[in-house]
């Protein structure tokens, strides 16, 4: 990818190789300084190709991701993160100038960083080495098993469009690339204009890596232009903002009509939940104050996630508001963001500070009583930076709609009471009209699931907060890469993250019908009743055959099978087993109470004894390239076996999965036990690592 770049009089994009400005565009935005007013740099999009960003991403780009497998575009992401991870102190020199602090500095730049590293992680270990993901079960849809259906996941054809909020420029662009990286679909990414210059940064710093595939990822400084205009159903856009915008963009014609995807995240009044047990001076209490005091300072409270609305028992709410009055007027130091002491820095903008200025004032006419701050007080500050303090309003009436309606976007947060009923606090917090998030704060298990169950389908994600998990907490407002982020209603109603599942939102998921044979080929994946190569003990023991066990990954081929011979089960191996294990279950050793069981014709062998008895008969003893069993999975009994029937086991190489950075793979074996009569009678995974070549030490 071409990274010498213009200068920077225009904030410049990135687009099909190359960085791009004009030199004199007919329509700039200023951006500034949060802290001192002072001019950083003009943004427009004038004279960029949108329409040729969109075809290089779906051609280029495309191409180049689709040369990788999912591990190796995951191995990449690691290697970007630990580039990424030692350039952060430029990312933080340059986001001061947004108003963050050192301490906000770890929950963007090294969140971001952080994010790429989890799901590089995740890629490589929950997903297959390959382009294709298997979803679920198969299913017979023939009595022969010639016919069988299945469902699989693989990447869109077209074009990640990220479209992201000014709060986190380096997080909210690492959050969304990440994924779609994953899953081998190139990014555009399209940052808030009032901070964009660190998102720039952030995109030059991962360009120069020199790690990223030719068109995995182009950057829009400004405006979108007809952006929209060029996508189509081939596409997925992810939003991040307020719900007036997130409505506009869904009510474009591409989306409408063109089946775009679309999802979005937006206005989100969250609530904060303490329950009736959590009274002035217990754990609870305290970890609920430090809770709010976070959500209201970090970033200056401009985050989706923060707590905009503090539920409490009616006996409580005085307490409340005093001890996070004290807390806040002990621990916030608001000033310039990089200076020596301050704790909170300033709204990112000029233009947020009228914003949030004029949603307070909303707040105060609707009968929020100022207790502590407000806008009367952005006087005490450096009228030329874009500072508010830290600002706590009392409502005697918890039903006033502006609290539930009206988000000022900053350190501001209401504090309602409730009658200390679980139902009456879930009924509050509903009034939100759907949230990404809530707290409930208490150490009672009925109170907590109470409001738990009333709150759960209003929201994307709750965090229960007790005493046991105060220190150990990642916090109200902290989106982890693992669990999911989004909420319904106002919250925009989609969903990012959660681990592999924010990968599939980049993928279309189809259903699948033909042969097992043709299921084998297009998954990567054996399936019963496909063609399989076949060896049997006899033909091991006289040379004719060659045991799966003793192919590494260079010769182990999916389909190849181990089949064993009968082996017959005794009464007194049933009893043997029960006296040496000390699993006496009456099945196993009662032969009145087995008969008197629906389920058993007389004493059974135990399933374990079973299943310990198939690696007996599946094994290859000899040190080779099989390093190690790691786990068993969707373990099944299915046909009872008593004495004198007989098993046998046929195990085939379902699922090979090389590791990009490891001179070994792990094997899925498919495991079949029958007995004599040709009865399934347990079904399972076996697990195993296994070399690439042959070890040198056991060569012979």
């Amino acid at each position: 990818m071409t990274t010498n770049a213009p200068e920077k009089t225009i904030l410049p994009s990135f687009a099909q190789g190359e960085w791009q400005a004009a030199d004199a565009p007919e329509k700039t935005a200023e951006v500034f300084d949060a802290n001192t007013g002072e001019l950083i740099t003009h943004v427009s999009s004038e004279g960029v190709d949108i329409a040729g960003m969109v075809d290089y991403a779906r051609t280029v780009g495309q191409k180049s991701l689709g040369e990788l497998t999912i591990h190796e575009r995951a191995l990449k992401l690691k290697e970007l993160a630990q580039y990424m991870n030692g350039r952060k102190e430029e990312l933080y020199t340059i986001s001061y100038r947004t108003g963050a602090t050192k301490r906000d500095h770890g929950v963007d730049t090294d969140g971001g960083i952080s994010t790429l590293f989890v799901f590089s992680s995740k890629g490589r270990r929950e997903m297959p080495n390959s382009n294709v993901i298997v979803d679920g079960k198969t299913e017979g849809l023939s009595r022969d098993g010639s016919f069988i259906g299945t469902h699989v996941y693989t990447r869109i054809p077209g074009v990640a469009v990220q479209i992201n909020a000014f709060n986190f420029p380096v997080w909210g662009m690492l959050e969304k690339f990440a994924p779609s990286f994953i899953a081998g679909v190139p990014t555009i990414v399209k940052p808030a204009t009032a901070t964009s210059y660190v998102t720039e940064a952030a995109v030059r710093m991962m360009l120069e890596s020199g790690i990223l595939p030719e068109g995995s990822l182009q950057l829009i400084s400004g405006s979108t232009q007809d952006l929209f205009d060029h996508l189509d159903y081939r596409d997925h856009v992810a939003f991040t903002g307020s719900l007036n915008t997130a409505n506009t963009l869904r009510a474009h014609d591409s989306v409408q009509n063109g089946g775009v995807r679309f999802t979005a995240e937006a206005d989100s009044l969250n609530a904060a939940i303490l329950g009736p047990d959590a009274v002035e001076g217990n754990e609870e209490f305290e970890a609920f104050i430090k809770a709010v005091f976070v959500e209201m300072t970090a970033k200056a409270g401009q985050k989706c996630t923060a707590i905009r609305r503090v539920i409490v028992p009616e006996a409580l709410k005085e307490p409340v508001i005093a001890a996070l009055s004290n807390r806040l007027n002990e621990k916030v130091t608001v000033g310039a963001s990089d200076a020596e002491g301050t704790t909170m820095g300033a709204l990112s903008s000029k233009d947020q500070q009228r914003d949030v200025t004029d949603a307070t004032q909303q707040l105060i006419d609707a009968g929020g009583k100022v207790r502590l701050g407000g806008p009367d007080k952005i006087s005490d500050y450096d009228e030329a930076g874009s500072f508010f303090p830290p600002t706590i309003l009392e409502f005697d009436n918890a039903d006033t709609d502006e609290v539930h309606s009206v988000e000022a976007f900053g350190p501001v947060t209401s504090v309602i009471s409730y009658d200390g009923t679980a139902g009456e606090a879930t009924r509050l917090a509903a009034r939100g009209a759907g949230s990404l998030v809530a707290t409930v704060c208490s150490d009672d298990p009925a109170f907590v699931t109470d409001a738990t169950l009333g709150i759960a389908a209003h929201h994307g994600r709750l965090h229960v907060l007790s005493r046991q998990t105060a220190k150990t907490s990642t916090g109200h407002g902290s989106p982890m890469p693992h669990l999911v982020h989004g909420g319904p209603g106002r919250a925009g109603g989609g969903e990012e993250l959660g681990g592999v599942r924010a990968v599939k939102h980049y993928m279309q998921r189809t259903a699948l019908q033909g042969s097992p044979d043709m299921m084998t080929a297009i998954t990567g994946v054996w399936h019963q009743g496909a063609a399989a190569n076949t060896v049997t003990r006899q033909q091991v023991d006289d040379g004719s055959g060659e045991h799966p066990f003793r192919k590494s990954l260079e010769t182990l081929r999916i389909g190849d099978q181990f089949a064993s011979e009968l082996r017959t089960v005794t009464l007194k191996d049933i009893l043997d087993f029960a006296e040496e294990t000390g699993d006496k279950f009456y099945a196993h050793t009662d032969e009145e109470a087995a008969m008197a069981n629906p389920f058993f014709p007389r004493r059974v062998a135990h399933g374990y004894l079973l299943v310990a008895w198939a690696a007996g008969l599946f094994v290859d003893a000899a040190p080779g390239p099989v390093l190690a069993n790691y786990g068993l999975e969707n373990l099944s009994f299915i046909t009872p076996v008593t004495y004198d029937d007989s098993i046998r086991v046929t195990l085939t190489a379902k699922q090979i999965t090389p590791r990009v950075t490891d001179e070994y793979g792990e094997v899925r074996w498919d495991a079949v036990l029958h007995n004599q009569d040709d009865e399934i009678v347990a079904t399972y995974d076996v697990l195993t690592l296994v070399t690439k070549t042959w070890p040198e030490m056991y060569k012979r």
